[in-house]
């Protein structure tokens, strides 16, 4: 049975015939080779007599020497490290193997072209079965590397805790993975309970723009220039209007062959006040312009009343859909009268509600408008300031009563009514009007609706359409 088995006529083992040990041990020495070479940092190890017993690629890459000229020597001295610091090198590489944990050390090592590299080391203790020290391994990188290393870590650290701007690594997925303090802030909720979330759950507008800015980054790379982006934030309070100015990095893997996109990194800051203010400024700008060159075209008109009209017309611009000048029937009311009772009003001039082109001038002929008790044109006359009056968030239909009970344009959603005063005396209300799809006036419009309304009421009072 012994020679059936040796003949190979069976695939048991007969105990004629060992394991071959031997198979398994270079089965793990082969391991242990290919784990050695394939690390990142240089790592050589040493027995109990200082000997060199294992070199890897690493170490060959930053030295010179290769592993048949490494292992095998009596420590580093004369080939490694110079002879004059071979006693200190070693003492204190030896040192790990008596010493509890590892061992940090930076010293200068010699390459094999005669170069010095200065490298930081760690070593440890290798023990045997009984305890005692066997040997000790020694892993060190170049100290810049290191030090590269340390810095990147530091500085990954330092902006995911103490950035005076939002930080957010938005996974491949466009959901956030790690986010700093000042993003959570931002967004309006804490920290973790950002992670994992869809941005659409965050923001209620801009959405769209900032995940479209995310694709492209996964998919091309960083845009050249940081990008500005206005979104709405859900917050407790209520969604809040913001403009983030925002800049972009493709994250990929370091370790694979390949680029691997792992996320984006997202930083971004606050600039709606500058952009506010920007804003403001231009629109500042643009009606100064207006109103110089509405008071240039208004000086050449003959008529006062076209006058009039002209400076309606360039206050339109960007500025509201329609318009519309009402006069005091019976002339200009004085300030006891308004609050007597009710004032008639006599529409003068109204923007055209078909195509677009220059107010229409009625004349004095025109009849009393039908305004009910209330009305936004009564209360400017009341008041002797501008009103605003806007339909809210109801349906189209509702929007449409809302507008035509008020005698305006069927479309209009926001109005503006400011009072004509001249020489002490209220001679009308002109009214700015805006349609869908545009938002509410605001203090800073009101304050340029007054700016036309004097304007247009010093040229009323020239005109024969005021009376004395």
């Amino acid at each position: 049975m012994s020679a059936s088995r040796r003949s190979g006529t069976t695939d048991e083992l007969g105990p004629d015939e060992p394991e071959q040990p031997g198979r398994e041990a270079s089965d793990g020495s082969d391991l242990l080779a290919a784990l050695l070479d394939g690390m990142d940092a240089a790592l050589c190890a040493f027995d109990a007599d200082g000997v060199v017993t294992h070199w890897n690629r690493e170490a060959e890459r930053i030295l010179g020497w290769t592993a048949a000229e490494a292992v095998g020597r009596p420590g580093f001295a004369g080939w490694a490290v110079r002879s004059a610091d071979a006693e200190e090198v070693e003492g204190r590489l030896m040192a790990a193997m008596r010493a509890s944990g590892r061992q940090v050390h930076e010293f200068a090592l010699l390459t094999k072209d005669g170069g010095r590299v200065l490298v930081r080391t760690q070593s440890a203790a290798v023990r045997g079965p009984d305890g005692t020290p066997a040997g000790l391994y020694c892993a060190f990188s170049e100290v810049h590397a290191q030090i590269d290393l340390e810095r990147s870590i530091a500085l990954s650290e330092a902006l995911f805790e103490n950035a005076s701007w939002g930080v957010v690594l938005v996974d491949a997925d466009l959901r956030p993975a790690v986010v700093n303090e000042h993003a959570a802030r931002a967004l309006g909720v804490g920290r973790t309970a950002v992670l994992g979330r869809p941005l659409g759950e965050l923001l209620a507008q801009g959405v769209e723009e900032l995940e479209g800015a995310l694709t492209y980054v996964l998919a091309e790379g960083a845009p050249p220039a940081p990008a500005e982006i206005w979104v709405s934030v859900r917050t407790p309070e209520g969604e809040k209007r913001r403009c983030w100015r925002c800049g972009f990095l493709r994250l990929s893997s370091p370790l694979a062959e390949e680029p691997v996109p792992l996320g984006v990194g997202w930083l971004f800051q606050d600039v709606t006040e500058a952009k506010q203010g920007e804003q403001g400024a231009a629109l500042l700008r643009f009606r100064t312009n207006q109103l110089h060159r509405a008071a240039r075209a208004a000086a050449e008109c003959e008529d006062p009343a076209e006058a009039a009209v002209v400076h309606l017309d360039f206050a339109l611009a960007g500025f509201a859909d329609h318009a519309l000048i009402d006069r005091a029937a019976g002339g200009a009311v004085a300030d006891g009268e308004v609050a007597a009772g009710p004032v008639r009003l006599v529409r003068i001039a109204q923007t055209p509600s078909g195509a677009p082109g220059p107010s229409l001038l009625t004349g004095q002929a025109g009849l009393p408008v039908r305004y009910a008790p209330g009305h936004p044109a009564f209360q400017a006359m009341e008041r002797t300031g501008a009103v605003r009056s806007s339909v809210g968030s109801v349906s189209a239909e509702r929007a449409r009563e809302w507008a035509v009970g008020r005698q305006w344009p069927p479309d209009t959603m926001h109005a503006l009514c400011a009072v004509l005063r001249s020489r002490g005396r209220t001679l009308g209300v002109v009214t700015f009007l805006r349609c869908g799809g545009r938002s509410t006036f605001e203090r800073s419009d009101t304050a340029y609706a007054e700016d036309v309304a004097v304007r247009i009421a010093c040229a009323l009072d020239l005109s024969g359409l005021v009376g004395k």
